[in-house]
């Protein structure tokens, strides 16, 4: 008994021994309930198609073991008598360590959700992960910042000149590489907005093709006489793009005309026969054909229709089809298409014609 009551640093043995069974105890019941909860939370994950459970589950998974101990140390400290630069000192240290953790925490959703993100634009847009990786990394490097700062903060370093150093640091790199940070957010913006994916054909301005990969800084396009087309991400969002990869239907103008010396009554039958080609056509949907005015050599007429289908090659095939159905039609009809002819009129005058 007399070794149990010898001091040790302003306590007992008794009093360090049953401190550091406290410290024991809670430390193994702290790790039992984490066990527990992250064992629960990843079957429940098994069973849910939602990600919160499993966000929940990444995140506890990145418990760290030494600061579990850090706080059953510190819940335990309160049962022996310290100095009191002893016990800021252990504050600070434990807050530290809260903080370390809290950052773990956050680096292990924000994995989760690039994870998640990943996975899905790899369905959609292979190239968009190399964008979603790189906000990976800034996001990542502010966390660790904000936890640095806050570790500095807590042990009593003035962080308001450092933090106003690095906002005027960070302004001059800006305004040095605003180029390259403009295509860096248009990036952003083309794989959040998602205005066009790899695989879609888009017109800007006079150039046209198929974009084949979408990076950083710039998109390639692959254009329709074979040259890849390289365009600034910045620039290529300032501009009015055509997506025709987007389209749901594709409309159809066309014309066509017929000599004037039409009868009536196959002018007339001209709008039934285009109309009902057009109506039978499987792919084809009809919206209006019309007479539509009198030229200096045809009757000319306008067709309007839709191609239900937006692929290029299919339009150029169902066209194909009309057309040769107009023109065996008229041909049975016996009405003739129109092309470049003048008419010239010659009158004779035949009181000076018996003068002569």
């Amino acid at each position: 008994m007399a070794v149990l009551e010898q001091m040790y640093f302003g306590n007992t043995l008794q009093v360090w021994l049953i401190a550091s069974v406290i410290l024991a105890v809670v430390f193994v019941v702290i790790e039992m309930i984490h066990r527990v909860i992250l064992h629960r939370l990843v079957k429940l994950a098994a069973l849910t198609a939602h990600g919160f459970d499993d966000l929940l589950a990444a995140v506890l998974k990145n418990t760290k073991t030494f600061i579990m101990f850090a706080a059953s140390a510190y819940f335990a400290s309160s049962f022996v008598t310290l100095k009191p630069q002893t016990s800021a000192l252990l504050l600070k240290t434990v807050l530290l360590m809260l903080i370390l953790q809290g950052g773990f925490w956050a680096s292990a959703g924000i994995s989760f959700w690039l994870e998640r993100s990943t996975q899905k634009r790899m369905e959609q847009d292979t190239s968009s992960t190399t964008t979603i990786t790189f906000i990976g990394f800034v996001v990542r490097f502010t966390l660790w910042t904000i936890v640095l700062l806050l570790m500095l903060d807590n042990l009593g370093v003035n962080i308001t000149g450092l933090v106003a150093g690095l906002g005027i640091g960070g302004i001059a790199v800006a305004l040095a590489v605003q180029n390259v940070l403009g295509d860096l957010l248009a990036s952003l913006s083309i794989v959040l907005d998602k205005p066009f994916v790899i695989g879609d054909f888009i017109v800007v301005d006079e150039l046209a093709g198929t974009i084949e990969h979408i990076g950083l800084k710039t998109t390639r396009i692959r254009s329709l006489s074979g040259e890849q087309l390289i365009f600034s991400n910045n620039d290529l969002l300032k501009s009015r793009i055509h997506n025709y990869k987007r389209m749901s239907e594709r409309r159809i103008v066309f014309s066509f005309g017929v000599v004037y010396q039409t009868s009536l009554e196959k002018l007339k039958a001209v709008k039934m026969i285009v109309s009902d080609i057009i109506t039978n056509e499987q792919k084809a949907r009809l919206d209006r054909v019309h007479f539509k005015n009198y030229g200096d050599f045809s009757l000319n007429f306008e067709v309007v229709y839709f191609v239900t289908d937006p692929d290029y090659n299919i339009y150029m095939d169902v066209q194909e089809r009309i057309n040769l159905e107009i023109f065996h039609h008229f041909e049975n009809e016996g009405i003739e298409f129109a092309y470049p002819t003048q008419t010239v009129f010659i009158q004779h005058d035949s009181e000076k014609m018996n003068e002569k």
